[in-house]
């Protein structure tokens, strides 16, 4: 039987949506194939629930001691949005250890959780981003250097994040220092973009059996001015159309840029490539990942338009992490 730690929690804004992606990856996991453990990390108390006794995660090997029995895990599910699950840390920590894990390398990590970073790379390859100011909180009021950079509206965003949280629209000047303080209150970098009228789409990319398939294009409709943290986990503030009613043409255009970058940028396991489609161009946004796996993601609803059970996607995502072990 293969050991799989599933790691969720983490250390930012996302810790919740987090467990929520954990314990649904452990509700789906094949139990005649995996013997799953859902491993809670805060800070520094990595534990284990084992019928209903916690037992603190040994960090020397990443190991767990039941009764005198030490249990090693064979492969990891990686299911922390933020840090330190999407930004390379733990990646750095797996890699020491020899663990395989079902996400991104600390590389590809570290870049595409730097929002800015990983825009200058994906515009190298010529696909569209949006024209942004990249900010650090240093004590100087950086609002008269976007003014002049920018044209409102914008986003504002800490650079370093996801869920949407402390993600603000600015229409007016007046509204640039408030969402400035928001951003900063989550993360010291921040990042400005000009606010692109269009649809938002997304695409799951993931490889399996060695080959990368891209999942439907997903169209998201907010019910509030734009898909915030709210209309991303409250019922009832956005619709999900999968697939996305756009022409076969649109549709083959974003799920080719979407391979392209997941090739390019390196990725692993599954990732989502969010867009603003203006029924031209396809400006790319940000890359997840680590996507959300709960009840309210996007990528299970992708995963079945596919035509495959959220627990053959997990099947198949471990499966290509253990066969590229095997390779190194």
């Amino acid at each position: 039987m293969i050991n799989v730690a599933i790691v969720a929690g983490g250390d930012s804004g996302e810790y919740g949506i987090s467990l929520n992606s954990g314990k649904q990856v452990l509700l789906h996991m094949d139990r005649e194939k995996f013997r799953p453990f859902l491993i809670i990390i805060r800070g520094k108390n990595w534990s284990c629930t084992i019928q209903r006794k916690k037992i603190q995660i040994d960090k020397n090997d990443f190991s767990l001691t039941i009764g005198s029995k030490k249990t090693r895990f064979d492969v990891v599910f990686n299911a922390i949005h933020g840090t330190p699950g999407e930004n390379g840390k733990l990646q750095g920590y797996f890699d020491m250890l020899g663990i395989p894990y079902t996400s991104s390398n600390l590389t590809t990590s570290a870049l595409t959780f730097n929002k800015s970073f990983c825009k200058d790379v994906v515009a190298a390859y010529g696909i569209s981003t949006a024209k942004s100011v990249h900010v650090f909180k240093n004590g100087s009021d950086p609002s008269e250097s976007i003014l002049r950079a920018l044209t409102l509206p914008v986003f504002v965003k800490p650079n370093n994040g996801g869920s949407s949280v402390g993600m603000s629209k600015v229409n007016e000047e007046k509204e640039l220092g408030p969402a400035l303080v928001k951003a900063f209150n989550e993360d010291p970098e921040v990042i400005v973009e000009e606010f692109i009228r269009g649809r938002e789409l997304t695409c799951g990319v993931l490889r399996t059996g060695g080959k990368v398939v891209s999942m439907p294009v997903t169209e998201i409709i907010s019910k509030k001015e734009y898909f915030d943290f709210e209309a991303k986990y409250k019922t009832g503030l956005a619709d999900e159309v999968v697939p996305a009613h756009i022409t076969d043409s649109e549709s083959l255009q974003c799920r080719e840029i979407s391979t392209l970058l997941y090739e390019k940028l390196n990725c692993k396991g599954v990732v989502r490539f969010d867009y603003i489609f203006t029924g031209k161009v396809f400006f790319f946004l940000e890359v997840n990942t680590v996507p959300g796996m709960s009840k309210a993601s996007i990528v299970p609803r992708m995963t079945l338009a596919h035509g495959w059970t959220f627990k053959e996607l997990i099947t198949r995502l471990i499966a290509e992490t253990l066969q590229e072990k095997l390779k190194t």
